[in-house]
């Protein structure tokens, strides 16, 4: 597969973008911007560390630029040529936008709390998220464990089951820390990688009634799918894979992979006929080159059938996300 033509939309996040996001959010600086369809004829779009209007860059103190872990907003947008326009959808009193993932107070050690990925199924909405102990060195964060929250209202409220949790061991190598969820016939699926952005991707999947029991899942181990033990899982394609987004394209028929590559300073796209593999050889869609401090990618679901796929992506010097279109070229 091969990749024409990739062109910027525009800033979905901060008080310069069309969504005006400062004084209509209280967000001034934000991250990610992972899409999901919730059923209801809304994509939920979810955000990581989200900061106030004393937000002044990275150096800023996060108790002092009305710091949230997490936001949640909602979107209607079908016609992403002109744009991504959202609304908050877990707001504050004063319509801002809310935290709708809280932080673990049993939790020793906890910097923050990320969403890494989404999914309605059977008419409940799942996110899977990761409790970060620490940042550590560039791309190398240490996880507490994953989790996967639950919303029985199409988003407007969350809950964190205990129960719903992936261990992170000692040795911070458990394969499903971050992920991204996907339908794929009588299952969904989890393609997950371990905290940080220099692992592999590993595959699990699940009853779509069970999404939230995590004893549940099943694990491909390159010749089976073997129940309760995420260790045995073989990765079903190589790292450095960052944050990842996996769906189906029914142009080229097959399922594509979006993440970031951090040895190639790159966001790039891998192809399979079948999630368990094999894989293409990864191909850059966008260099660091064009965007430094680029990171991300996450396929749109309305918008990733055809030839034309909008994802969102992120900016780490603006600390912004902003909405962008690859055409693809599958005779290449």
């Amino acid at each position: 597969m091969r990749i024409t033509r990739v062109d910027e939309i525009g800033t979905v996040t901060g008080e310069s973008s069309a969504n005006r996001t400062g004084h209509r959010f209280g967000v001034y600086g934000t991250d990610l911007g992972i899409p999901w369809d919730n059923g209801q004829g809304e994509v939920l779009v979810a955000f990581g560390d989200s900061y106030g209007a004393r937000w002044a860059g990275h150096g800023t103190p996060k108790d002092g630029a009305d710091w949230r872990c997490n936001v949640l907003t909602v979107s209607t947008t079908t016609d992403l040529a002109g744009g991504l326009a959202l609304d908050p959808l877990v707001t504050r009193p004063d319509g801002t936008a809310d935290q709708f993932l809280p932080r673990d107070p049993a939790a020793r050690k906890e910097n923050t709390v990320i969403p890494t990925t989404g999914i309605n199924a059977g008419g409940v909405d799942y996110v899977h998220y990761m409790s970060v102990r620490d940042w550590g060195r560039p791309g190398q964060w240490r996880t507490n464990y994953a989790g996967i929250a639950v919303s029985d209202d199409h988003g407007r409220s969350w809950r964190k089951p205990d129960a719903a949790r992936w261990p992170n061991r000692r040795r911070r190598d458990h394969p499903f820390q971050m992920g991204a969820f996907v339908p794929d016939g009588d299952h969904v699926c989890l393609v997950g990688t371990p905290n940080g952005r220099f692992g592999s991707a590993s595959l699990a999947r699940v009853d779509p009634a069970r999404v939230s029991d995590v004893d549940a899942y099943e694990y491909w181990t390159g010749r089976r799918w073997v129940a309760g033990d995420p260790y045995a899982a073989t990765p079903v394609f190589a790292g450095p894979v960052g944050e990842l987004s996996v769906r189906h394209n029914k142009f080229s028929d097959s399922w594509l992979a979006l993440y970031l590559d951090e040895g190639r300073a790159a966001i790039v796209l891998r192809q399979a006929a079948a999630l368990t593999g094999p894989w293409s050889e990864p191909v850059t869609v966008v260099s660091g080159a064009d965007h430094p401090g680029l990171y991300g990618g996450y396929l749109h679901p309305w918008a990733c059938d055809g030839r034309e796929l909008y994802f969102t992506m992120s900016l780490w010097g603006p600390y912004h996300v902003t909405l962008m279109r690859a055409i693809l070229d599958t005779e290449g």
